[in-house]
């Protein structure tokens, strides 16, 4: 049996064929931690101690192979929790958490929320969380990702409800009350960026929740605008996650749709990355 060291340094050779030594360090670190049921300070106070991990070859193959850590481990870090992810749902980016931030920020105790596209949840959960007493529900069109949600749902926010909606189409059929806020992190990268991207997202996160055509990036923003009109309270609000390319083009299709008093925030790396609007 290899100790923890010796299982680290082929997790980082491994992973150093496709990062660089710091992004590779972490990864077999995550990997590590989370095969061998240990923690950090483990791993180094104790390197020598032995350590079984019974799918390392797998584990080494999928590595060199480019798939993402999380699809590997099963789990995604966002905000305070470890929320379960697989194939069928786009991994938690840390922007991501100032969204659900922003949406927090504005909220008041019992606010109704939508959070539309859920993916592994994350927003809708991270909202559930951070609002007290929100009433939260999430859609997606994709079965699969819903069963990846709703784990995380009964885990962190039981309270969230999650229903099969299709952002394209006339979601706001599915409810018959009106919403303080709608948000969504959709898709939005044109298919002509797929070159300039690493295999770890093209070859492994679903397509379906990451590109768009390249003659209508805005389609999934302007879709779920328009119906988002029908659902909001006269006052309420619409959050999106936003390509940085597009802050222009997402401003002038919000004020087109009847939305006001748009704003942008930058993220952590000082990127237009958010924008919310209010209902006119």
């Amino acid at each position: 049996m290899a100790t923890r060291r010796e299982v680290l340094n082929m997790l980082c050779s491994a992973a150093r064929e496709c990062y660089d030594d710091v992004e590779a360090r972490q990864i077999a670190e995550m990997i590590l931690m989370a095969k061998g049921a240990i923690s950090r300070n483990d791993i180094l106070v104790e390197p020598n101690m032995e350590v079984q991990i019974y799918d390392l070859d797998a584990v080494i193959a999928q590595l060199k192979s480019w798939q993402p850590v999380q699809y590997i481990i099963g789990s995604a870090e966002f905000m305070d929790m470890e929320l379960a992810v697989s194939e069928s749902v786009l991994i938690p980016r840390p922007e991501t958490e100032e969204l659900v931030m922003w949406v927090a920020e504005d909220a008041v105790s019992g606010s109704r929320i939508l959070d539309v596209g859920t993916g592994s949840g994350c927003i809708a959960i991270g909202v559930a969380r951070s609002v007290a007493g929100a009433r939260v529900s999430a859609i997606d069109i994709s079965d699969a990702a819903l069963d990846v949600a709703r784990r995380n749902g009964a885990k962190y926010a039981p309270e969230v409800e999650f229903l099969r909606g299709d952002a394209l189409a006339d979601f706001d059929k599915l409810f018959t009350e009106k919403f303080d806020a709608v948000v969504s992190n959709p898709p939005y990268i044109p298919s002509k960026d797929i070159a300039m991207m690493r295999p770890n997202v093209v070859d492994y996160e679903p397509h379906l929740a990451l590109f768009v055509p390249d003659d209508d990036p805005l389609l999934f923003y302007r879709a779920i605008a328009r119906t988002s009109r029908a659902l909001l309270h006269a006052d309420g609000r619409l959050y999106f996650e936003i390509y940085e390319s597009l802050v222009a083009e997402m401003c002038e299709m919000l004020r087109a749709e009847g939305y006001v008093d748009i704003a942008v925030r930058e993220d952590f790396r000082g990127k237009p990355r958010m924008i919310c609007a209010r209902r006119g």
